[in-house]
């Protein structure tokens, strides 16, 4: 039979639901709840049935429930929550209940336990239990919210490199017969018009070519991060062995003497580090001063990864474009200077990014810049190898 010792609850009261087959007790609970600060409106029930009934009836604040009871377990009302998908507080309330048991309990899901010898301590027991409740209920809706976030911008990402590749694909064709044209009227008429005419397809031929690099630049940009294939181990010596080669004429006319220490190991893609080192070793030499270009690279333990060092002694960046060098189609010098569309260091910076790094630079307008960058030293599995250096120094 249902005991209410209380009418129906009133706004701002805390609805308790007790498992309890001793009147007395459960009196002197409500009182310990009362002298304790609680605004309660309390619900006794003995049996199963009308725990059950009273559970969707009155939708309490908290359960407390009698360990030993003639019927059944207090216990065994928690397993009526965890069946009805209810997440309450549940308090254990019991004469007599040994540590490995309230141990036990608690393991089980009970979020505390009181002895009736002990019931002042009852209301600073709920108090903890529902804050613990309102702390998990405002994390897990963090939690969710944070996830929808992600998988919006994860969607929004692959939307937007989508976006940027068909449409850069299918700008080349038409773009391809604007240069091919251009460089037909340029070949047929040059010098056969006026001289104005000669500028005019002169600007057209170079603005159809500058957008195809551009629209290259953009499918390379579009493309990182959207390769499925594991990372390796990589040997970043060989690495630095493969970009030198591929710069070998950039550096033949330049003179640049490139030299770097011996570097390590990194778990990474091999063709996106190789392309990281070849833009910071390129630039290094696009923009050197009358100087012969002297390019440095070396690595350092900096706790669980490796930071990698290109130093040059270039025309130097001023530190207020240190950030901004990064940004996509962001340039610090016109075309007439230097060439290029303010690409390379925007693919740099993502490509450091997917893996959990980063990238920056250091220096002066001047006197040369140092581009720095964090790269992972642990495998993905479990037990990571030791740091290591491999090779000898170039």
């Amino acid at each position: 039979m249902t005991v209410p010792n209380d009418s129906s609850p009133e706004a701002g009261e805390l609805r308790v639901l007790h498992v309890e087959d001793s009147e007395p007790d459960a009196e002197l609970v409500a009182q310990a709840l009362r002298k304790g600060g609680l605004a309660v409106s309390v619900v006794v029930v003995h049996t199963e049935a009308e725990f059950e009934r009273e559970l969707h009836a009155l939708r309490p604040d908290v359960v407390i429930a009698d360990y030993n009871l003639p019927q059944w377990k207090g216990m065994e009302a928690f397993e009526v929550l965890q069946r009805e998908g209810q997440d309450i507080p549940f308090v254990l309330v019991s004469g007599a209940l040994g540590d490995v048991t309230a141990v036990d309990c608690i393991k089980r899901g009970a979020t505390d336990y009181v002895l009736k010898d002990g019931l002042a301590r009852l209301p600073e027991a709920i108090r903890r239990a529902l804050q613990e409740k309102r702390t998990l209920r405002l994390r897990r809706q963090a939690e969710e919210d944070l996830a929808r976030k992600v998988n919006e911008l994860a969607r929004s990402n692959a939307d937007l490199e989508q976006f940027a590749y068909v449409a850069s694909h299918d700008l080349q064709e038409p773009l391809r017969m604007v240069a091919s044209y251009t460089q037909l009227l340029a070949e047929r008429y040059q010098g056969k018009l006026d001289e104005t005419a000669d500028k005019y397809i002169a600007y057209a031929s170079e603005g159809a070519l500058r957008m195809q690099q551009l629209i290259q630049d953009l499918l390379a940009f579009s493309r990182v991060g959207r390769s499925d294939v594991p990372s390796q181990n990589l040997d970043c010596n060989a690495i630095m062995d493969e970009v030198l080669l591929s710069l070998s004429a950039a550096i033949q006319e330049s003179d640049a003497v490139v030299t770097f220490d011996k570097l390590p190991r990194v778990w990474a893609d091999r063709p996106l580090i190789a392309q990281v080192f070849q833009n910071l070793i390129g630039n290094a030499i696009k923009f050197r001063k009358t100087a012969v270009p002297e390019i440095k690279v070396s690595a350092e333990a900096a706790g669980a990864d490796w930071l990698f060092s290109f130093s040059d002694n270039g025309i130097g960046i001023a530190p207020e474009y240190a950030e901004n060098i990064f940004v996509v189609f962001q340039r610090l010098h016109a075309r007439t200077e230097y060439p290029g569309n303010g690409i390379g260091l925007a693919i740099c910076k993502k490509i450091i990014e997917r893996y959990g790094g980063r990238i920056w630079v250091e220096g002066q307008a001047g006197k040369g810049s140092t581009f720095k960058f964090t790269l992972p030293a642990a495998m993905p599995e479990k037990n990571a190898p030791r740091l290591e250096l491999v090779g000898a120094q170039r």
